[in-house]
């Protein structure tokens, strides 16, 4: 009998990693863009909107957790 094939493990995403947490519910949370540098030409309320964490939903939060799953 041949022996089984190796499959590959899942690395965690690094990119992910750097911009997506966890909350202790298992909520992904993210900042919204557009809030870090050149903020002079934006308007008060394009930072208050920008400002906040995001709570990803739906399919993308499924995916973002699989990404962070390791």
């Amino acid at each position: 009998m041949p022996a089984k094939a190796k499959t590959g493990k899942q690395r965690t995403h690094g990119g992910a990693k750097k911009r997506v947490r966890l909350t202790g519910t298992g909520k992904v949370r993210m900042q919204k863009a557009g809030c870090r540098h050149r903020l002079h030409p934006k308007n008060d309320r394009q930072l208050n909107l920008g400002g906040r964490l995001l709570v990803v939903e739906g399919k993308a939060a499924k995916t973002l957790k699989t990404m962070l799953s390791n």
